[in-house]
């Protein structure tokens, strides 16, 4: 009876050791796990645009001239270092049905709890930055000779036209000249043959978002029921020449109700449409890399650019009967960069970026009573703009902007320390004047009067424990 009591449990324990085995198989062959520890320690010598617990930097803010215009406010320096950007991702790969193949990534960091204008404080708590699946098919057959393999990726990942990025190890990778969202999106990449690709998405907004009447928010390209489409091609060489070139377009609905010519609150057929185009060049030989971007942008807000739209008309004092809707043109902007680096264990980086502002095309909608500054304008009045939508992230005073990043680092195994100089000047201006005294809008949106530098240099330092 005892050894009867005594062989099941034998059994299980050896049942429970091959199940181990074949988990730990499983664990190796398919599920790969890492990420970083990262500190960033940063010194502004000026007010500034940031995020992120201000590592995440945009530009230097304008003149903010106190009562009797002896000093500027925005003149002030600070200092930060936090952890918060530390990451953890895991992917899961090698899954096969027949010639199908399975992955997936999710990848999290500790951005979101932090609270305050800015948000920098509050503890940091897990937030999702990346989360999809892949399924692909290789080898199809392309012609005689060729072969052919198609890729797609559904869920949370970088929008593709943020995805190639300049040499810099800051947190914000080139922003606002460079795009960057990571959003919903079905992405297919369709390989044809050693050098080509094609690429097509539809994408959606969750934490980059449009602006609008009601700020930033979901809710525009939510009822505009229309995903945003990407589409772009690809060109490589097996001397490590490659270039990229793409299309974005985002239809949204800035207002579902208006107020008709009878004071009626109606649903609207509001609509804003709006093209980005953008090509990016890449070259790798040996330790050296050089690459460059440049985007054309109509609205572009939702992906950090530096620009927005404007109303263009409201119906107001038109003469006949409206049905409350309004019409609305985009501001345009040109954002260029380049970077280069060189190195691996002692590494040099470069990066340069220039943004101008274009305005609009079409002249925009304004009086003095609704269509003025949103800042304080050379007299001191305190004035806001409620027909034009910039991103959060800026002023839509901006003219233009550059930026020069020199980096250093030391790379040994898995630990990193990197000392960064990232110097931003900004150019603001004022608009032209109208009767009444106050500064407006120019009919294209741009400002061009008073025009006048500010300067940021962020002295930053880095160490990262990559596993």
């Amino acid at each position: 009876m005892a050894v009867m009591a005594i062989l099941p449990v034998t059994a299980s324990a050896e049942s429970r050791q091959d199940d181990g085995g074949a988990v730990k198989k499983e664990l190796e062959n398919h599920f790969k796990l890492y990420g970083f520890v990262r500190n960033f320690f940063a010194f502004d010598t000026r007010e500034s645009n940031a995020g992120t617990g201000d590592l995440f930097y945009y530009v230097p803010k304008d003149i903010a001239w106190n009562e009797d215009r002896s000093q500027d406010l925005n003149s002030q320096c600070s200092f930060r270092f936090l952890t918060l950007t530390s990451r953890l991702g895991l992917d899961v790969y090698g899954y096969e049905i027949g010639r199908t193949r399975f992955g997936a990534k999710i990848e999290t960091d500790f951005y979101a709890g932090l609270t305050g204008t800015p948000k920098i404080n509050g503890t940091a708590q897990l937030r999702l930055r990346q989360a999809y699946m892949t399924v692909g098919w290789d080898d199809l057959e392309l012609g005689v000779e060729n072969t052919a393999s198609i890729a797609l990726k559904l869920g949370q990942a970088w929008h593709p036209m943020a995805a190639d990025q300049p040499h810099v190890l800051a947190l914000e990778t080139g922003t606002p000249f460079n795009p960057f969202s990571r959003t919903p999106q079905v992405l297919m990449d369709a390989s044809l043959g050693e050098h080509f690709m094609i690429s097509g998405a539809a994408i959606w907004q969750m934490q980059y978002l449009s602006t609008g009447p009601n700020g930033a928010s979901a809710e525009y390209i939510k009822y505009g029921c229309t995903p945003e489409a990407y589409l772009g091609l690809t060109y490589r060489t097996k001397g490590g020449f490659l270039a990229r070139a793409g299309l974005d377009i985002l239809s949204i609905k800035p207002r579902r109700t208006g107020k008709n010519s009878d004071g009626v609150t109606v649903k609207v057929s509001d609509r804003l449409t709006t093209l980005s185009y953008y090509v990016y060049l890449q070259y790798k030989k040996g330790k050296f890399e050089a690459r460059a971007k440049s985007v054309l942008s109509e609205g572009g807000e939702h992906m950090n650019l530096m620009s927005g739209y404007g109303v263009s008309w409201t119906g107001a004092g038109a003469g006949a009967w409206h049905d409350g809707h309004w019409e609305y043109v985009p501001l345009y902007a040109s954002s260029t960069w380049t970077s280069i680096s060189y190195g691996k264990k002692w590494q040099i980086m470069l990066m340069g970026g220039y943004i101008k502002n274009l305005g609009t095309r079409n002249p925009l909608y304004g009086n003095q009573d609704s269509f003025v500054t949103d800042r304080h304008d050379s007299k001191g009045d305190l004035t806001d703009a409620s027909h034009v939508y910039f991103s959060g992230n800026g002023s839509s005073n901006l003219n233009e902007i550059w930026r020069v990043v020199p980096t250093f680092a030391y790379n040994i195994g898995k630990f990193t320390i990197a000392l960064e100089w990232n110097i931003t000047s900004a150019r603001y201006g004022d608009y032209v004047e109208f009767d009444g005294g106050k500064y407006l809008y120019a009919n294209t949106g741009l400002a061009t009067d008073n025009l006048h530098w500010v300067t940021n240099h962020r002295i930053q330092m880095m160490t990262r424990f990559t596993f």
